[in-house]
């Protein structure tokens, strides 16, 4: 009994070796600030009980606008864990399984990397099953109200006159 109890402590050793990166650490930079936004944002929902990670990247958009403006577009799944929310990151907190993935979407505006609040970022998040093709319709929307417009007047423009 003991060496099997023995046996599994290392194989869980062995499958989360120390300093092992996590798929957020994986993630580029400027993509964490809206990761880090939409999880401050779930957690502080009434309705939210569990802490929960990044899990994977769906799709990732990056618009160069001008002057170290950048427009970003991700949608993301998190996962529900067994942790209550409020949990630091650094916390292991294993998995729920019996819960579906939480499909979340943030469009945003940076300037020289830092995320703008003008115009407000848009985040949308709903459990993956429950997603229907009107909130896609209605999150490409609103991401496009947040995206580069060539034709927008530049800064050197509005300074003229």
């Amino acid at each position: 009994m003991s060496a099997g109890l023995l046996l599994l402590l290392c194989a869980a050793a062995v499958l989360r070796p120390a300093g092992a990166r996590s798929p957020y650490d994986e993630l580029p930079d400027a993509y964490r600030p809206g990761v880090d936004l939409v999880l401050e944002q779930l957690s502080s929902h009434a309705s939210v009980q569990h802490h929960f990670v990044y899990l994977r990247s769906v799709e990732k958009m990056e618009i160069e606008g001008s002057f170290g403006v950048k427009y970003l577009n991700h949608h993301f799944y998190l996962k529900p864990t067994k942790c209550a929310k409020g949990a630091s990151k650094e916390q292991h907190c294993p998995y729920r399984n019996d819960r579906p993935l939480m499909d979340c979407l943030i469009c945003y505006k940076t300037i020289s990397g830092r995320m703008d609040s003008n115009p407000r970022p848009y985040v949308h998040c709903m459990q993956k099953p429950r997603i229907t093709q009107e909130m896609k319709a209605t999150r490409l929307a609103e991401c496009k109200k947040i995206s580069y417009n060539p034709g927008a007047p530049t800064i050197l423009a509005l300074s003229t006159g």
